[in-house]
């Protein structure tokens, strides 16, 4: 799409596209829509799952209604459907449903849709926000021929690993707690975290079969909360790191899980003076450290102590500030070890112009592969990484290649006018060795749209032998050690491809590791229930908070009573023999119940929306939420500012002129802290 402001009026033209071969060949399919103008604020609206449901909507002005072209058939025929009114925000599927559509007008009607668009109805007026929700958890065994009721007073909920959870309203209607079940919702326990509330959010970061990571906000717009980590039931959880940084407007966190090696996690937190640091995490969590500084690599002006800085890396909080960062950090499962990120060197994120870095190790060492920010992804299983540089202009016609890891670079000219480059795409997980680069040729009042598709096969022609692999140890450091590698309780070996290797791992790669089990150390133990680990400090010590009270907790209706040294295993840790610290939950016969999950009286799965009456209007800070029948006040945030470690003489001096101390994000979106990250 293209459009040309005058005069107060835009002119424009779309193009419509259409692949079915990974983006190596476009048809034109303009006529579908009739020429018509595409909106570029949410033009398109992709169904759900796999239902191949397409909405393009319409720009379309002096009319009574918008328009809108429906397709059941991934795009292959459009029907033009015109509308009682004009769109103000992408219409909304139904999560499960795609027949079922939710949208809201310029002048803040809500209409709904029962047929996939083709007749809408308005249910409501004064509406700001909308969203599909519900206040019962129901769940269907036989496909939707009969549905139990699980749950009700239901704020939120999520999936994760075997884990079913939910957040509920307890009895004090400002309160939230978290519900845990692994039966799918046959039985709850509640979980033994601060309860939250309407200022304040749960956030799952991560779930597996074994253990959950549980952002819980701190009160107040602080932009952090307290990480903890659950034992192997999700019930019981444990402080495992402090001022982890999770802004309350936006939404945005730098949790991010390194899918390729066990066990790592990187995130930041925000220090007392307010500068963003990088963590990360070996064991699920157990201790939190710097990154390592890398080998042959100068620390910026901003560190207090030259010879103590450490590698800072750019994620979610970096462009959410509208930093010049392209991509978030990369890693694959079947790519062992290599992880690859934007990111300085210092005592604090910088706002300065930053360098991809990779590692090669899952996050143990790292090293500068390229000068700048990037857009990069990961082929071939890791034997093939492709980047494109993020220039001033962002006109490219070189793509650069690595087939050791990143630590040599090769360059190809793929066109020879350069294009407004605008994505870098690669089929998901990473075995394919095909990349496709986005963008457009720019003729002043009209764009000429490219995609290029560049096959590698035709470079690395060999299949790789037995020969072209080594055995790596992952986790090592000190090979003379007999606990080297040990992680999580056992030690993994795998065949890895020679750096020197020159051939391709293909399609029916798979990542070949072999187990050892080890020995229990001190390293396979979390602190416990009631205790944490301070900053740089491997011992557990009890919260003062705690100190001199029994820990007991409600499990499955009964009154236990944990004894505890403040240690327990690791979820999912397998070492055998060596330490044994001892702990045990004594039944002390006392019944105990959460009936905050019991279901009351049923109601329909409902929209939920946000409602502003007359009144109302003549206070914008209040905002009013609507579930199904119940309401509650939502109160607006200040945009929280945290400081970047740069100091502004020094990039003045450096001519630096996009600098700004005082970054703030020029977000529009709504962040109502409503545990909406339970739905990721």
């Amino acid at each position: 799409t293209f459009q040309l402001p005058f005069q107060g009026i835009r002119f424009g033209q779309s193009r419509l596209y259409r692949s079915e071969n990974y983006g190596k060949n476009f048809t034109d399919v303009t006529q579908l829509i009739n020429n018509t103008f595409i909106r570029t604020e949410f033009g398109i609206a992709i169904g759900p799952e796999n239902s191949g449901k397409v909405i393009l909507t319409a720009d379309v002005s002096g009319k009574s209604g918008g328009r809108i072209f429906r397709s059941s058939d991934f795009g292959k025929n459009f029907a033009p459907t015109n509308l009682p009114f004009h769109p103000l925000i992408q219409i909304i599927y139904h999560p499960t449903n795609s027949e079922h559509l939710l949208a809201l007008s310029k002048n803040n009607v809500l209409w709904l849709s029962s047929n996939f668009g083709e007749t809408w109805k308005e249910i409501h007026n004064f509406v700001c926000l909308v969203k599909w929700g519900l206040l019962d958890l129901k769940r269907t065994d036989d496909l939707g021929k009969t549905f139990k009721v699980i749950g009700s007073k239901i704020y939120s909920f999520g999936l994760g690993g075997r884990f079913l959870f939910a957040s509920v309203m307890t009895d004090k209607v400002s309160l939230r707690a978290i519900h845990v079940s692994m039966d799918l919702g046959e039985t709850w326990n509640m979980a033994q975290l601060p309860h939250v509330s309407a200022e304040q959010f749960y956030s799952i970061l991560a779930a597996n079969d074994d253990m959950v990571f549980m952002h819980v906000d701190e009160p107040g717009d602080t932009g952090f909360g307290t990480i903890y980590v659950s034992d192997d039931r999700g019930i019981l959880y444990s402080k495992s790191l402090e001022r982890h940084l999770y802004t309350t407007t936006g939404g945005e966190t730098d949790f991010t899980n390194v899918t390729s090696l066990r066990g790592v996690y990187l995130t930041s937190v925000l220090a007392e003076d307010g500068s963003v640091q990088s963590v990360i995490t070996f064991d699920r969590g157990g201790e939190w450290k710097p990154l390592r500084k890398p080998e042959y690599s100068d620390c910026d002006s901003t560190a207090k102590n030259q010879d103590e800085c450490s590698l800072h890396i750019h994620a979610s909080y970096s462009t959410s500030q509208k930093l010049n960062v392209p991509m978030l950090p990369l890693s694959e499962p079947n790519a062992v070890g290599i992880l690859i990120a934007h990111g300085s060197v210092g005592d604090a994120i910088s706002v300065m112009t930053p360098d991809v870095y990779i590692s090669d190790d899952g996050g143990y060492s790292w090293f500068k592969a390229l000068k700048g920010p990037h857009h990069y992804t990961i082929l071939d299983s890791g034997g093939l990484i492709v980047a494109i540089e993020q220039n001033l202009y962002n006109t490219v016609n070189v793509i650069k290649f690595s087939i050791d890891e990143g630590q040599c670079w090769y360059t190809y000219q793929f066109i020879d006018k350069p294009i407004v480059f605008t994505g870098l795409a690669s089929e998901p997980g990473a075995k394919s060795m095909n990349v496709s680069i986005w963008g457009y040729i720019d003729f002043i009042i009209t764009q000429h749209w490219v995609s290029i598709t560049i096959d590698f096969e035709e470079l690395l022609t060999r299949d790789c032998g037995d020969d072209d692999y080594i055995q790596w140890l992952a986790h090592s450091s000190n090979v003379s050690d007999p606990n080297d590698g040990c992680m999580l309780g056992f030690k993994e070996k795998f065949q890895r491809l020679r750096k020197s290797s020159l051939c391709r791992n293909g399609r029916d790669y798979i990542v070949n590791k072999q187990p050892n089990v080890c020995l229990c150390t001190l390293d396979d133990y979390l602190c416990d229930f009631g205790y944490y680990r301070p900053e740089n400090s491997s011992k557990c010590l009890e919260q003062a908070d705690l100190q001199g009270h029994d820990l007991e907790f409600c499990l499955q209706g009964k009154k236990e009573n944990l004894k505890t040294t403040g240690y327990r295993k690791i979820p999912g840790d397998k070492c055998q023999g060596g330490i044994q610290l001892n702990r045990s939950e004594e039944d002390i016969s006392k019944k105990c119940i959460s009936n905050l999950l019991i279901p009351e009286k049923l109601v329909r799965t409902a929209p939920i929306y946000c409602k502003l009456s007359e009144w109302e209007e003549k206070k914008p800070p209040t905002l009013i939420v609507r579930y199904g029948l119940k309401l509650c006040i939502i109160h607006a945030f200040r945009f929280l500012v945290h400081r970047y470690s740069v100091l502004k003489q020094h990039a003045e001096a450096n001519a630096v002129d996009e600098l700004d101390t005082n970054v703030t994000a020029n977000k529009t979106e709504y962040h109502d802290d409503s545990d909406e990250d339970l739905l990721e």
